[in-house]
């Protein structure tokens, strides 16, 4: 009877007890999670810009290349200038045009860009024109008929609109063979005084010389003269002779 009371209490002894030993049990500390290796960033990439200052220039001038390079361990410009500062300039003067090219090598790759300059070549002079040997073979006959003769009206010097044409062949064709010499004659019908008509007939002479002037032949090939009444082609006293008369003839001078 005593044993069975004992066996209780002590049953009841532990119930109360558990709690207590329980909370008793060293705690466990939970395991920290292992760290996760970050991933490494690629390395950035290369940048580079090439630029000429000016990019267009003249034979024998010079010009400018100014670059500049980012995240590069090396920086290459060719034609011809090979490595080079990561930022930096050069002068260059080319013969001819060109486009550089700069190259930019880093960690993180390469990269390039160009920059052209162009080379104004200067035309070369023209060959010494050889000297017109043509001129030598033309004749009278020849130079009468390619510079024809130009008509006024009555006491006039202007230059008609309807002989503008006439004196524009005249000086096409004088300007073919500029060793030509020749002589402006002014002339006039036989009314008036002598001494008006060779003040007219020298005006009239004048007037075609500044047009041809005007039209690009030189001065210096000419000479003026006025024979006023004195050498008409219609010696009859009517209209018809006297529009003959009203005239500007050319005669060419003898080729030395």
């Amino acid at each position: 009877m005593k044993n069975r009371q004992w066996f209780r209490n002590l049953c009841l002894l532990l119930v109360i007890m558990a709690p207590v030993l329980q909370g008793c049990k060293k705690k466990q500390v939970a395991a920290k999670p292992a760290p996760q290796m970050q991933p490494i960033p690629p390395a950035p990439a290369p940048t580079i810009t090439l630029r000429a200052a000016p990019s267009t220039i003249d034979q024998g001038d010079a010009t400018t290349l100014q670059w500049d390079a980012t995240n590069a361990t090396n920086v290459r410009i060719e034609p011809q200038i090979g490595d080079v500062q990561i930022q930096g300039s050069q002068s260059v003067s080319p013969n001819s045009s060109v486009t550089y090219t700069a190259t930019a090598i880093g960690p993180g790759g390469r990269t390039s860009d160009s920059a052209r300059i162009t080379v104004q070549v200067p035309a070369p002079p023209p060959p010494p024109s050889a000297p017109r040997t043509e001129s030598r073979a033309i004749t009278d006959d020849v130079f009468r008929q390619n510079v024809q003769t130009v008509y006024f009206d009555y006491d006039k010097s202007d230059l008609r609109p309807d002989q503008m044409a006439r004196l524009k062949a005249n000086a096409s064709w004088l300007k073919q063979y500029p060793n030509v010499m020749f002589t402006i004659e002014g002339h006039c019908d036989e009314r008036g005084s002598q001494e008006y008509n060779l003040g007219l007939g020298d005006q009239r002479a004048n007037r075609v010389k500044e047009f041809l002037v005007n039209e690009g032949i030189d001065a210096a090939r000419m000479s003026i003269i006025s024979y006023g009444e004195e050498r008409p082609v219609c010696h009859e006293a009517n209209e018809e002779c006297y529009r003959m008369n009203r005239r500007a003839a050319f005669a060419m001078k003898p080729i030395s």
